[in-house]
């Protein structure tokens, strides 16, 4: 009878460690540093163990179709490659910031099932910068963007950036980014800048009644989202 005792001992100061150590400070929580390897195993297995028991009920639609592929990669170019990066192309900023990094996509499509897929892409995953898509887009929106990530694997960059090409106009994403209105080098903002505003001395109108703005010039497909 005194094993009970004992343990409610144990439980009561193991309790008690885990709380102190909690208030100390001691745990670095910066995303510079990486997680322990015992903490990082805890994290991924108990991650994958989740998705896998909770995509298990998901009826997954006819998603091994090049037209609906073709409706996804827009949006995943959208919504999903400046943290996971593409084909020929690396995480942006803000990808590049997270902590846990965000996994290749293209690797993720080859050990997880489309309704795991699925069920992440609509749900995301806690305290990893993956956000729930499903917030903010339904069903039929986010399966295309499936179907494309069924196919990720198989591009290269000159794959992908072709099927970008075919794909214009297509997906929920596709009047965020109309053709041209994006540019590497980032003219296209200063030109839309300098089209309202300029110093004094270049060949600016004097006499603003004359020489009215004219704000339909303002292409708001230039906005990236």
């Amino acid at each position: 009878m005194k094993i009970l005792p004992i343990l409610a001992i144990t439980l009561i100061v193991g309790l008690l460690a885990v709380v102190g150590f909690a208030y100390s400070g001691l745990y670095d929580v910066s995303a510079n540093s990486p997680h322990s390897s015992l903490v990082s195993w805890l994290l991924s297995t108990t991650s994958h163990a989740s998705i896998e028991r909770r995509a298990k009920g998901i009826e997954v639609p006819r998603h091994k179709d090049n037209t609906l592929a073709l409706a996804g990669i827009g949006d995943f170019d959208s919504m999903c490659a400046a943290c996971h990066g593409a084909p020929g192309r690396d995480p942006e900023a803000m990808g590049l910031g997270l902590n846990p990094p965000a996994p290749d996509l293209a690797e993720s499509a080859k050990e997880m099932t489309a309704a795991e897929l699925f069920w992440v892409t609509k749900n995301g995953i806690k305290m990893t910068g993956m956000p729930a898509w499903g917030k903010t887009h339904g069903d039929d929106e986010l399966w295309p963007v499936i179907a494309f990530l069924v196919t990720l694997p198989e591009l290269d960059p000159d794959a992908y950036d072709a099927m970008l090409v075919s794909a214009a106009g297509r997906g929920h994403h596709a009047d965020d980014a109309p053709a041209g209105a994006h540019s590497h080098d980032g003219q296209d903002g200063k030109d839309a800048a300098n089209e309202h505003s300029g110093p004094a001395g270049h060949d600016q109108p004097e006499d603003h009644e004359e020489s009215p703005a004219q704000p339909e010039q303002h292409d708001h497909g230039t906005h990236e989202h």
